[in-house]
């Protein structure tokens, strides 16, 4: 039987009617196989059963037609737009249809032409028509259910050709060999894989249209939940772990002990709960692999320093990587101010101790200091070092790395993600062992999404704030006296001894967006509505130097007011701002807002964010009225998940090819992502793993990639 392996083999151009023109233009739609044809899947279907006759249509419903184009004419609108109309007859009357800047359409449909029509029905200048509808060339299709197939104007390719392929692919194809067990199939009640691909493609009913792409959906989140799974397996069964001491014994210091009680703050109880997982993870054999991900200001910073003194107490070091110099030298002060009081067993001193040693290194690390701390790693003098990608080269070793925490780890990849954690052995050698490692993330992401994602990661969520966090107020500016309200309160603000951020989408202007650049808009600002305030500029072109002086200036108060872009977006903390004002807010996504937000409101002062934005798109409306609504991340991350779906959630993966075409994390599959880790993790337990199933073992070779699929499937 053939394989999805055996299909992806054969090229498309192998199949009738797909000339060596034809090979190229689906090579656009990155289409090069008959496996990429088959799994190339219906956007949507037309039910032929609820065809509308035009006479009878609606005004204001959308309807579905099928009918003869009578005439063509194709013009430029007075702004230069493109204008295609057409006259169509179904028998039973007239219709214009109307297409903007779709000229390609004249050539696509021209007179004679039979095709289906689906659009809202609308009136201009007494004339019924349908505006931009959605186009299908019906060719000799026949049946209540047609398929309409994602394509683009440039492929020239009508939807029925599609169709041809696709069922002639299926028929040469004949039975296809089936990876799931048969008792799996019973008890999710699934069709088997060939009926499933036959179905999704020419489906005599709706329902049989949604059992197969429930089968085919849990097909590609089996092969994702076997990925991580096994990069699991494999990442325990090559460690070579550190089991340290959580609780020291009575004689020894218990540098976590003395940190908590230090604090001038309670703990949560999320808080404590993620330390007491944390800890169970530190004392076991194997290295730990966890994602820590909260909301903004929900105090990850102390969990992950909390881990970094568990190693520290146990003789070894901590390293915490962050992916801009900005957010690195914000850790380091902010680590270096919370163990300042602490003190680790130094016998080479007088007293017998020494105070705890953190240093921060980065590309602008001086040559001088740079050699000394690369010393002071080797030697085991330097207990925590923060920094940047700079920790991930050559020249920096440790004495005994212990606990690694990577900040907002979808900055970094996978390779750059190891390439630190195998610091922890010697190159040369492989003498010295894996350091445990803790990652963070301040964009909370749904936890079915989490399953996908870092499924090799087990999750511990900080779902609480701090006591003493003052609500933040977001209001949407719409309007100019929103606008004038913005500004009077930042200058209301500034006056009582606080400060505040302006945001831009853009550091310099284009013509091509109609962002406000921070550039020009801090001198508009000086010019107009904040003059007589400091205002600092701040953005990813500054050099490093000149970055860290306007941070500090405005730590300090010396600005009043920072205007930046996103390179504020994480980890930058002053507690005297109060006030954010994001111009342009809807060029943003919603995480990115809800970061942005998280820069005020940290401390107990009362704070506010202004979204300024006279978009009145639906997509910008909802994501800004979502922020309106809730700051609480966790719940808008349900809401960019069913915004944006799941390819920009399946980006921070890193590696490996999206395999979800038909799979969705937003609602009915959920189920589906639970059943397929039950099925991967039963699959995996037998012995040898995948043996009932040789088939899967393939796929995977096939979705992940050889090098990666050699990894996860050697014995």
């Amino acid at each position: 039987m053939p394989t999805l392996q055996r299909l992806a083999e054969i090229p498309v151009g192998d199949i009738k009617r797909v000339g060596e023109k034809r090979a190229e233009a689906l090579a656009g739609l990155d289409i090069t196989t008959v496996l990429d044809l088959i799994t190339h899947y219906p956007r949507r279907y037309i039910d032929r059963s609820r065809q509308a006759d035009v006479a009878g249509m609606t005004m204001g419903e959308e309807s579905l037609v099928l009918a003869r184009v009578e005439s063509v004419k194709s013009r430029r609108t007075r702004q230069g737009r493109a204008l295609v109309e057409l006259d169509i007859d179904d028998g039973t009357g007239r219709l214009r249809v109307t297409f903007f800047n779709q000229a390609w359409r004249a050539k696509q449909l021209p007179v004679g032409t039979e095709a289906l029509f689906f659009g809202k029905l609308d009136s201009y200048r007494g004339k019924r028509q349908f505006t931009n509808p959605v186009v299908d060339l019906v060719g000799n299709r026949t049946g209540r259910i047609v398929p309409i197939y994602p394509t683009s104007e440039k492929a020239g390719i009508a939807g029925w050709e599609f169709g041809e392929w696709i069922g002639e692919a299926l028929r040469r194809a004949g039975e296809l060999d089936d990876p799931l067990p048969d008792h799996v199939r019973r008890e999710l009640d699934l069709m088997d894989r060939t009926a499933a691909f036959h179905a999704i493609h020419a489906p005599g009913s709706f329902d049989e249209r949604d059992r197969a792409r429930r089968r085919l959906a849990l097909d590609e989140l089996l092969r994702l939940q076997l990925e991580v799974v096994m990069r699991r397996q494999a990442n325990e069964r090559d460690a070579r772990g550190i089991s340290h001491r959580v609780a020291p014994v009575p004689a020894e210091q218990d540098l976590v002990a003395a940190f908590v009680a230090q604090l001038p703050f309670s703990l949560t109880a999320a808080q404590t709960r993620a330390l007491a997982e944390i800890g169970t993870d530190l004392a076991g054999p194997l290295p730990m692999h966890r994602l820590l991900q909260g909301d903004v200001g929900s105090g990850k910073t102390v969990v992950a320093v909390a881990s970094l003194l568990v190693a520290v107490q146990g003789g070894h070091q901590g390293a915490f990587m962050a992916p801009t110099e900005v957010l690195a030298e914000q850790h380091f002060l902010g680590v270096r101010e919370l163990v300042a009081a602490l003190a680790v067993p130094d016998p080479a001193t007088l007293a017998g101790s020494r105070p705890l040693n953190v240093v921060l290194l980065t590309s602008r690390t001086p040559a001088g200091a740079r050699s000394k701390m690369h010393e002071g790693l080797r030697a085991g003098a330097v207990d925590i070092v923060v920094g940047t990608h700079a920790l991930l080269t050559d020249d920096v070793r440790f004495a005994s790395l212990g606990v690694v925490v990577i900040d907002e780890q979808h900055r970094f990849g996978v390779e750059q993600r190891a390439t630190l954690r195998a610091k922890g052995r010697d190159a040369a050698s492989g003498e010295g062992a894996d350091p445990d490692l803790l990652v963070m993330t301040a964009t909370p992401i749904p936890r079915t999404a989490a399953m996908v994602v870092f499924g090799d990661l087990d999750v511990t969520e900080l779902d609480e704030l701090p006591a003493g966090r003052a609500a933040i107020k977001t209001l949407w500016a719409r309007t100019e006296s929103d606008d004038d309200d913005a500004w009077q309160r930042v200058r209301d603000q500034v006056a009582a001894g606080h400060r505040a951020y302006v945001v831009c989408p853009l550091v310099e202007g284009t013509e091509k967006s109609q962002a406000k650049s921070a550039t020009q808009e801090k001198e508009r600002l000086e010019q107009t509505v904040l003059s007589g305030l400091s205002i600092g500029l701040l953005h990813g072109q500054l050099k490093p130097a000149e970055k860290e002086g306007v941070m500090a200036a405005f730590r300090r108060g010396e600005l009043s007011v920072l205007v930046a872009t996103t390179v504020v977006e994480v980890g930058v903390d002053v507690a005297e701002a109060t006030v954010m004002v994001i111009e342009d807010a809807d060029h943003f996504g919603i995480a990115q807002l809800h970061q942005l937000r998280g820069r005020v409101g940290r401390s107990d002062l009362a704070s506010w964010c202004y979204l300024v934005s006279a978009s009145s798109t639906p997509e910008a409306a909802t994501r800004l009225e979502a922020l309106v609504k809730s700051t609480d991340g966790f719940a808008l991350a349900e809401v960019d998940l069913e915004l944006r779906g799941e390819g920009t959630i399946l980006g921070a993966r890193q590696k490996g090819r999206s395999d979800l075409k038909l799979a969705s994390l937003r609602r009915g599959d959920r189920e589906l992502v639970t059943a397929a880790r039950r099925i991967a993790e039963s699959l995996l337990a037998e012995q040898p793993p995948l043996e009932s199933t040789a088939v899967l073992a393939d796929e995977l070779r096939l979705f992940v990639g050889d090098d990666e699929a050699a990894y996860l499937l050697k014995s």
